[in-house]
C-alpha cells in the first residue's frame, strides 16, 4: 500500500487538498492547493480535479468536513453537498478513506503544533499539552471539537456539534442581536453570532439597520468589518468587532466548563487575523464571568492557532492515527 495519502479540508466556502506521507517521521504537508467549492458541482469533482493536477492516484484518504461525520451518508452544514462515503470511496478507488468533522480534524492537529504554529493569550507559552483540551472557532460557521488523553498515553479527538447550542446574551446589545437573529432564522445558536455572517449581522444591529423581514437589509462584508475595526477609524466596525470579542469569551468559557477543559485552543478563518485586538477587548474577561468558577478558568492555558493549515495536518494525524503511525 502506497504511503502517499490525500488529505482535505472541506468548509462551507473553500476546499483545501493536500499530499501527506503517512510513514514519515512527523507528519509533512505537500501540493497543498485550496479551490473554491462554488466552482465545483460536488465533492467528488474537486477530489478529482486536485488529484489531475498533482498527477498523483492515492489508494488512501482523510477528508476533515463541516458537518456531522458518523454515518455513510454526509451532507455539508453550510454548502450544498452531500456525498455517500462509501460511494466516494469505490469511485476514487481508495483502500481507505476516512471522513471526520472539520473541527475533529482540528483537535487531532493540536499535539503536532510546535510554538510556531499557535499564539497563546493566557498561560505558560512551552511545557506539555494539559487535557482535556477545548477547540473550537468561528468561519464560516462555529467549529467545537475536544481533546482527551495525555502527552503520555496518546490523544483521541471528540467530535461535537457543540456550535449550535443555544445562544445566551448578556446585556442590551446581545438581547438585541438575540432578537434580530431570532427573527431571521427562527432561534440564534451560537454559531448564527459566531461566525462572519454572525459580525455582519452584529454590525448591522449595532449600527442601528432597520430590520424588516420583507426587504433584506444591507450587510457589510466581515473581511471589510474586521480590515476597517483594525485600522482604527471606523468607529462602528471596532464596537461590532469587540462585541464579537466578548460573545466568544462568554461562548470560550461555557465549553471549557462542559469540557473539564485544561487547554482552550481557538482555531477557525477569522480569529488569527485579529489576535491582538482580541488580546486587548473584553475576551478575557467575558471568559473568565463565570461566578464562583473564576479560579478554575483561571488556570486554564488559552492558544490561538496560527498553522495555515490545521484541518490538513489534522486529517493527516487522523490517518496516521488509524494506520497505527501514532497520534
Amino acid at each position: 500500500m502506497s504511503a502517499v495519502a490525500l488529505v482535505a479540508d472541506i468548509g462551507g466556502t473553500n476546499a483545501r487538498f493536500a499530499l501527506t506521507d503517512v510513514d514519515a517521521p512527523t507528519p509533512a504537508l505537500r501540493e497543498m492547493q485550496a479551490l473554491k467549492a462554488s466552482e465545483f458541482a460536488s465533492l467528488e469533482h474537486a477530489i478529482e480535479h486536485y488529484l489531475a493536477s498533482v498527477g498523483v492516484a492515492p489508494k488512501r484518504g482523510a477528508l476533515a468536513v463541516a458537518s456531522p461525520a458518523d454515518t455513510d451518508e454526509i451532507r455539508l452544514t453550510n454548502r450544498a453537498w452531500s456525498f455517500s462515503r462509501s460511494a466516494l470511496q469505490r469511485t476514487l478507488r481508495f483502500d481507505e478513506l476516512r471522513v471526520i468533522n472539520d473541527f475533529g480534524a482540528i483537535a487531532w492537529a493540536v499535539p503536532a503544533l510546535t510554538q510556531a504554529d499557535r499564539e497563546t493569550l493566557h498561560g505558560p507559552t512551552s511545557g506539555p499539552l494539559r487535557g482535556p483540551v477545548t477547540v473550537m472557532g468561528p468561519g464560516t460557521g462555529l467549529g467545537v471539537a475536544m481533546l482527551v488523553g495525555s502527552v503520555e498515553q496518546g490523544w483521541q479527538a471528540v467530535e461535537t456539534e457543540g456550535g449550535h447550542v443555544t445562544f445566551a446574551p448578556i446585556g442590551d446589545e446581545e438581547q438585541a442581536i438575540a432578537r434580530w437573529l431570532n427573527a431571521l432564522h427562527g432561534r440564534c445558536s451560537n454559531e448564527r453570532v459566531l461566525c462572519g455572517a454572525g459580525l455582519a449581522q452584529i454590525d448591522a444591529v449595532l449600527r442601528g439597520v432597520a430590520h424588516d423581514i420583507e426587504v433584506k437589509p444591507t450587510l457589510r462584508d466581515p473581511a471589510e468589518i474586521v480590515a476597517a475595526a483594525l485600522e482604527g477609524h471606523d468607529v462602528a466596525a471596532r464596537r461590532a468587532l469587540a462585541r464579537f470579542c466578548s460573545v466568544l469569551g462568554s461562548v470560550s468559557g461555557d465549553a471549557a466548563l462542559i469540557h473539564g477543559a485544561r487547554t482552550l485552543v481557538i482555531a477557525g478563518g477569522m480569529v488569527p487575523r485579529f489576535v491582538p485586538f482580541l488580546r486587548s477587548s473584553n475576551f478575557r474577561e467575558r471568559f473568565l464571568a463565570k461566578g464562583r468558577f473564576v479560579a478554575y478558568l483561571e488556570g486554564i492555558t488559552i492558544h490561538v492557532i496560527t498553522h495555515p493549515q490545521p484541518g490538513l495536518l489534522g486529517a493527516a494525524m487522523a490517518l496516521r492515527a488509524s494506520a497505527g503511525a501514532g497520534a
